[in-house]
């Protein structure tokens, strides 16, 4: 008689954490995962704003770019005109964008002619989509509140994602079957394409979101990066100088700054305020994902002398790995990239709806 070997059910408390990881899984990507779906969605459409700024204001392509001589004149103009009205920063005209950008407190962007510093177009959330989009996508149109909370989303996201990979998870032998999608019936259907999906999307999408939520504790991610890999620590800025009055030679302020670090391409020039007399520089140096730069120089604008420089490449890896999280998430690592990038926004509404149609699928049947 041939014996018959039955296979042991699984443990009563496993059972029950998968069903309520099943639960929790549902009841969240049906909420948060809504809040979350609109967040990558619109992640998507910013990895794409340059092309569209200059397919929405193709005026600000049709410039060259400065002769040093105009560059000094265009800053001593800024100086004067827009410093004491809140400007922040302002970056230099490049071959992406061929004007002057400058930086004001509360999202507001302003152009300039690069040749001659007459203002060309004045964004603001309020009249601009793309900056409205940005607004949401980074602070929920809710100011530093707001990203607080999309920082919890992200937390709440990356759970999602990570347990639907769980639920998913096949085991040994058949990985391949659970990744075939099915057509009907619906329950299968839209149950097969959720986690088909996802499981394949998993690294990138992952990675996009596990960036973008550190991207929401900047100062708490720096510290843990340093404390992780064991950097030394970081050698001190250079002490801040008295801002001064009298006229600033713009010329030898670049020049001086070109000459310090003479790979880099200048990026994003902060200007002297009350607080600190001196001229704060961004660059990129060869290497650099940040479109930016994430290297910096200091300059005593007065004498045109460098104080210091920073070169984002020499850094030490707990910097360089909390430099690479802006650029990782955004797509500006490569074009390979920024096109997966962009797909990966599209997928948490597809996960939302394919989520959706199978719960309203499976409870009809119950129904």
């Amino acid at each position: 008689m041939r014996e018959v070997v039955h296979q042991a059910a699984p443990p009563h408390s496993s059972r029950g954490i998968r069903h309520w990881l099943r639960k929790l899984h549902l009841w969240l990507g049906l909420s948060l995962g809504t809040v979350y779906a609109l967040i990558a969605l619109s992640g998507s459409v910013l990895a794409l704003q340059g092309p569209l700024l200059r397919t929405l204001h193709p005026e600000m392509s049709a410039h060259t770019l400065p002769t040093p001589a105009q560059e000094a004149t265009v800053l001593e103009r800024i100086a004067r005109e827009w410093s004491p009205r809140g400007l922040r920063s302002a970056d230099l005209p490049d071959t992406e964008l061929p004007v002057w950008q400058l930086y004001f407190n509360g999202g507001v962007r302003r152009y300039l002619d690069p040749a001659n510093g007459e203002l060309l177009l004045t964004r603001t959330p309020g009249n601009d989509a793309l900056l409205a989009l940005r607004d949401w996508h980074t602070h929920l149109l809710a100011g530093h509140a707001g990203e607080t909370w999309l920082g919890v989303i992200g937390w709440f996201s990356l759970f999602m994602l990570v347990s639907g990979v769980v639920l998913w998870w096949p085991g040994r032998g058949r990985f391949l079957a659970h990744l075939k999608p099915h057509a009907q019936p619906p329950v299968r259907r839209w149950l097969s394409w959720h986690r088909s999906f996802g499981a394949l999307s998993l690294p990138v999408v992952l990675l996009v979101t596990l960036t973008g939520t550190l991207m929401c504790y900047h100062a708490g991610t720096r510290q843990a990066l340093h404390d992780l890999f064991g950097d030394a620590p970081e050698a001190p800025q250079p002490a801040t100088i008295s801002l001064r009055q009298g006229p600033i030679d713009w010329t030898a302020v670049l020049a001086a700054a070109r000459q310090a670090l003479p790979d880099a391409t200048p990026g994003r020039l902060t200007f002297p305020d009350a607080r600190d007399g001196r001229v704060t520089l961004r660059a990129r140096v060869p290497g650099e994902w940040n479109p930016t730069g994430r290297s910096i120089i200091w300059i005593d604008p007065y004498d045109a002398r460098v104080l210091g420089t920073s070169d984002a490449t020499r850094a030490d890896t707990g910097v360089q790995v909390n430099n690479a999280i802006y650029p990782v998430h955004a797509g500006t690592t490569g074009p390979l990239w920024h096109a997966l990038v962009i797909v990966s926004g599209l997928l948490p509404p597809f996960f939302l709806v394919t989520g959706f149609l199978f719960w309203r699928a499976r409870t009809k049947r119950r129904g």
